[in-house]
């Protein structure tokens, strides 16, 4: 199976994926597809069906034949052969199919897809799995999920905490591999930003409840910024508090806050709390003070560049910032720790 052959049949399944998600639900009489998303937030209540509904867009947005094409074309010496190498994919769970530009990378490069699935999220991706296989029953060949401890493999791409790489990193190590481990985003902000920049910031914020590393979970603001201002533009997520888990983590932080008497902004959802680290629980947004100009800021954000996913700004001298709202819809080329997976899988060929 050629290169245009697999670019064809992930451009098919993303057709596929859009006609389920199209198909209008009958009480009592739920399609496999419809079933399996209410089965995955059975399974993980973190998995709202707005999350997974979320997810697939961002698929959807990915598997369109041109951008597909385009992202290929971005490696043109590579002709992307069958390959008889094996790819251990070791997949986090903390968003829905967080590891499906990993499962679509080894796939369309022609390797052997080998994945290990995180318990939280372990039907949606097999689901994709077997359409693309009746769409194109080659890949059933391809593909393999492994229960237990991965065998068999040529070279692994893992996904976990800081704790877990370092043991990844024990484990793997001899092995051609890409390890991933925490990461966070930051948003810098100059004070110039719209309303309508500070409601899409506030998506980069609350979607899949900040769990994923592209979730800004840290704000840079310029010193005197009017932070209530900011939080009032965030009202328009406050039903995020009628999720269970997430108010139990708002209020157990709030709690925290008010025993320790740490000063904090609140607006019923969301507790700010200024705090040098990048990282911050769910329900809590760090921030912290700057003075203008901004170069010391941009490079002490340089200088923590392994602890950052991306830089949200509208500050053109940020470089390769992302627009605000748009954190949770990365491109093909975006890739999860800027690990560039398909240059990874091209150098494969001569190991």
């Amino acid at each position: 199976m050629n290169l245009e052959h697999r670019i064809s049949s992930f451009s098919q399944l993303g057709n596929q994926i859009l006609e389920e998600i199209s198909r209008p639900r009958i009480e009592g009489e739920e399609t496999d597809f419809q079933a399996l998303l209410i089965k995955a937030q059975q399974h993980n209540p973190w998995f709202t069906q707005q999350h997974i509904s979320l997810a697939f867009d961002n698929i959807l947005s990915m598997l369109q034949q041109d951008k597909l094409e385009e992202w290929v074309g971005n490696y043109p010496n590579h002709q992307w052969n069958d390959s008889d190498l094996r790819v251990g994919v070791i997949m986090a769970g903390n968003i829905p199919l967080v590891g499906f530009h990993d499962f679509l990378s080894v796939l369309i490069s022609g390797k052997y897809f080998i994945g290990k699935l995180s318990s939280n999220d372990m039907f949606l991706l097999p689901f994709l799995a077997n359409m693309l296989i009746e769409i194109e029953p080659h890949f059933k060949n391809k593909i393999y999920f492994e229960n237990h401890i991965l065998k068999d493999f040529d070279a692994v791409i893992a996904t976990g905490s800081n704790n877990s790489s370092r043991y990844f990193d024990y484990y793997f190590g001899k092995y051609p591999h890409i390890i991933r481990h925490n990461r966070n985003s930051v948003a810098l902000l100059t004070g110039l930003e719209t309303k309508e920049e500070k409601h899409d910031l506030a998506k980069d914020v609350f979607q899949y409840f900040g769990l994923g590393c592209r979730n800004v979970s840290k704000l840079m603001l310029p010193f005197g910024y009017d932070i209530p201002s900011l939080l009032d533009e965030f009202q328009y997520f406050d039903n995020i508090q009628q999720h269970n888990k997430y108010l139990n983590n708002y209020e157990y932080n709030k709690s925290l806050f008010l025993i320790n008497k740490m000063p904090h902004f609140d607006n019923g959802f969301l507790l700010l709390v200024e705090n040098p680290n990048i990282a911050s629980p769910i329900s809590v947004l760090h921030y912290e003070f700057y003075y203008p100009p901004l170069d010391d800021e941009i490079k002490r954000l340089s200088i923590a560049n392994e602890n950052i996913q991306c830089v949200l700004s509208n500050e053109k001298s940020v470089k390769n910032a992302v627009k605000f709202g748009e954190s949770q819809s990365p491109s093909l080329m975006e890739y999860a720790d800027n690990e560039d997976v398909m240059m990874f899988l091209e150098h494969l060929k001569s190991n």
